[in-house]
């Protein structure tokens, strides 16, 4: 729901516009069959496909069994699948409003991982606190959902073999912070058109995230438009814009992405790894336990996501 972007983001995409240049001539087809190696020009950091810029250190032990932390923290608009905002502390009391946190709790108890959950920005400022986690889930975060320490404390995470899963408005978080933009992927949210049915193409089956998904399925969702487009990652879904009855368009102006507008990808990242996805709008979309209006393929997509970025699956494959 959010309208306003950093000016970075507007400025390149108005210069991409008026280049006549679409965002999605940034993609890499998918198919970059390598990495990003450290001093890259943008990041700064080892990025993209290759193991080799993933690195433990030992950090995590999944014989103790996979725990995951759920940070649904708001500093902006706020998704209404999230709820009122949450006490401070972990693990603070849910109410049934609080729909996308609560089946992120029944998702990990019907698939093998415990889940924390918080809005507490201060449960972050340790990364000792973080490595107790094999994975930190970005809920529909918004805007400057960290302070300084945090930010320290995540990168930390992220580098000693952190796994991160970003859902939904987590594209709309943190947008002055370039580390965090390359964390996503090298891509920020810039805008989205009215929620509307589409259909959902499954670009790469070989992912455990996306094994056993359909080629094409319904979904609802607000579709975002992308700037700067995700470069160096391994596209795993994407929406087909012509099956969108109100297009891609945004609201502000952002064209769409065409032929390859993705709305799934991961990627390795600083030494950690990354997966991330621009759906999850719908309140009803982590509740449903339905196919034919998606919800059952969307929470196999991000269990599967956040089961492989925590390491207990295999990772972008």
């Amino acid at each position: 729901m959010l309208t306003a972007v950093a000016s970075a983001a507007a400025a390149a995409a108005t210069t991409l516009l008026a280049l006549g240049v679409p965002a999605s001539a940034h993609d890499n087809g998918g198919g970059h069959p390598g990495a990003t190696n450290l001093g890259d020009p943008e990041y700064g950091v080892c990025r993209g496909l290759d193991p080799n810029c993933y690195h433990s250190w030992g950090n995590f032990d999944l014989s103790k069994g996979l725990k995951v932390l759920v940070y649904s923290r708001t500093a902006g608009p706020r998704h209404a699948n999230l709820g009122p905002a949450l006490a401070p502390g972990m693990n603070p009391p849910l109410t049934a409003a609080n729909v996308a946190q609560n089946a992120m709790i029944r998702l990990g108890q019907q698939n093998g991982f415990a889940v924390d959950w918080t809005e507490d920005v201060t449960q972050l400022a340790s990364p000792n606190t973080l490595f107790r986690y094999n994975a930190v889930i970005f809920l529909s975060t918004t805007r400057d959902a960290l302070d300084d320490s945090a930010q320290t404390s995540l990168r930390q995470y992220i580098r000693g073999g952190g796994g991160f899963v970003g859902i939904h408005n987590a594209f709309g978080t943190e947008y002055n912070w370039p580390w965090y933009e390359g964390l996503l992927g090298g891509a920020n949210y810039y805008d989205h058109g009215p929620a509307q049915t589409g259909t959902v193409q499954t670009v790469d089956r070989n992912d455990v995230s996306t094994k056993g998904l359909p080629n094409r399925w319904n979904f609802t969702d607000e579709w975002y438009n992308l700037v700067p487009f995700p470069t160096d990652v391994r596209f795993l879904a994407k929406v087909d814009e012509k099956t969108l009855p109100n297009g891609a368009k945004g609201s502000m102006g952002h064209p769409g992405h065409g032929d390859n507008h993705p709305v799934a990808w991961c990627q390795y990242y600083d030494g950690g790894r990354s997966w991330v996805t621009t759906l999850g709008h719908e309140d009803w979309a982590y509740t449903n336990t339905t196919t034919n209006d998606g919800a059952a393929y969307f929470q196999q997509l991000i269990v599967h996501g956040i089961k492989s970025a925590a390491g207990a699956e295999p990772f972008c494959k």
